[in-house]
């Protein structure tokens, strides 16, 4: 699993972010199932040449946002989706980034009959992904 994730040192984005982000993207994309065991953090840090406390920090913050459990003697897994809780803040956030993606695409000319297209195109790319990764 730790070849796909892509560390960049110069970011201003901390590595622990970086690692999170990736592995939540993987998630959404159906790469990674309700049930996938990740990685032992101490496993991911060695692969990534990174400190096993930033692993872990990352797989905290997964956590926190209920894409993955942790089971102590077992390992970290992705969550069920059906047992995911979707907070009101986590709601107002991702109608944020819709709101900054809308204004984004506005400014840049895009009409909205052509954004609605897009983010359609986008979200069947991700659903039939995850559709085509449960079948096998």
């Amino acid at each position: 699993m730790g070849l796909w994730i892509q560390i960049s040192a110069g970011s201003d984005e901390p590595i622990y972010a970086q690692v999170a982000k990736q592995i939540s993207q993987a998630i959404a994309k159906g790469q990674l199932l309700a049930g996938d065991k990740l990685p032992a953090v101490r496993k991911l840090a060695a692969e990534l040449v990174i400190n096993p406390n930033t692993v872990a920090r990352a797989y905290s913050r997964l956590e926190q946002a209920g894409l993955v459990t942790t089971r102590t003697g077992s390992g970290t897994f992705v969550s069920d989706p059906k047992l995911r809780s979707g907070s009101a803040a986590d709601i107002n956030m991702l109608a944020e980034r819709i709101d900054t993606i809308i204004t984004r695409g506005l400014n840049l000319g895009i009409e909205d009959k052509d954004l609605i297209s897009m983010f359609k195109t986008r979200l069947s790319g991700f659903v039939n992904r995850q559709k085509g990764r449960k079948k096998k």
